[in-house]
Order: C-alpha cells, then structure tokens, then sequence
C-alpha cells in the first residue's frame, strides 16, 4: 500500500513539473509598466499602433533624426539586434523607434534616416505623426524616462535605453541602448517570453 502510494505521489510530482514547464515563462522582477493605447504614422506613411503589436513581443526606444550625437549609435545598435534576431531564427519580434521631434521627423524623413542602417521594414517601424507635447508625455507615463524640447532649440532631451514588451503591451524590461548593449540578454529574454 506504502508503494502504491509513493508511485502515486511521484506521478503528481511529475505531472506538476511537467504543467509548470508548459506554462508562460516570465523574466524575473519584470516591471509591468502598460503602454497606454496608441496609433501613429510610420516612414511609409502607413497607420501603425498598439492593436498592430498586440500578441508580439516588441522592443522600442527613443530617437530623431536630426540629432547631434546618441541617435545614430543607437539605431546603429537596434539594427544589429534586428541582424541577430534573424541570425537566431527569432520570428514576430516587432522594433519600434518613436521620433521624439515629430514636428521635423516626417515619415519620409524618418524613412531616409532609417535606410543609412539597412533597416528591414518588415518588422521595423520608425513613427511619428503625434504633437512634442504627446511623445513627452508618452515617455513620462508608459516608458518612466524623460523626452522634452527645451524651446528655441533643435535637439531633445531623451533616454537611450531599449524596452522589452511582452505580447499583453507591457513594458518587462529595459537595458542600455547607446554603450554596453547586452544582446546576448536581450535576445535570452526575448527568447524567454517569445
């Protein structure tokens, strides 16, 4: 009887093993910050918001086409990761790149910078279309991180991390865009939530 019951007791042992291996894997102390609804324009002139990433996992940041020094790093950095996403077989990875100067970045703007790093459109979309007070707003509210234009001059104050969102459009996580980037944890835990 004393067997049977300890068979019984590893079978349930196994069973619950096996369930929680089947269930959404999440990164630990993610933060959980929801993206507030939004629909856009992107370098094709095309409408492009949140039902368009819903049930993807995406990665974002901040950029403008006109600045003077972290921009083109960064875009430099996001095309990489799109390389890697793709040397990996990562599939349904959406990067998104908000203009934080709309009133310049035009779509076709944003699309001529945006060719300079060989970006692939097929899951890249570079967006504006929205009034400086929005984006700063934008920033502040769902991504913590400051975006503001001091007046009378031409570049913007803004964070240069790289944010992972998980397919409910929550913000999970978020890492250096402009300096150390860890790809090979950004694509872990791209790989965790995928």
């Amino acid at each position: 009887m004393a067997r049977r019951k300890n068979f019984f007791l590893l079978i349930l042992l196994l069973m619950s093993f096996i369930l929680s291996a089947c269930g959404p894997k999440e990164i630990p102390n993610a933060k959980n910050w929801a993206i507030t609804d939004f629909t856009y324009t992107n370098q094709d002139e095309k409408s492009f918001g949140l039902s368009d990433l819903k049930g993807k996992v995406w990665v974002a940041d901040f950029i403008f086409t006109s600045c003077a020094d972290v921009c083109l790093p960064m875009t430099n950095n996001m095309a990489k990761l799109q390389k890697m996403l793709k040397d990996e077989g990562i599939k349904d990875v959406e990067l998104v790149s908000f203009s934080v100067d709309p009133a310049v970045d035009t779509p076709e703007r944003l699309k001529m910078f945006a060719d300079n790093f060989e970006a692939d459109y097929s899951n890249w979309n570079f967006l504006t279309g929205y009034t400086q007070q929005e984006i700063e707003q934008k920033g502040v509210k769902d991504f913590k991180t400051v975006v503001k234009k001091p007046e009378d001059q031409d570049q913007v104050i803004h964070g240069t991390d790289f944010y992972l969102i998980n397919q409910e459009g929550k913000i999970v996580k978020y890492y250096d865009g402009l300096d150390e980037i860890p790809y090979k944890e950004i694509i872990k835990d791209i790989k965790t939530i995928h």
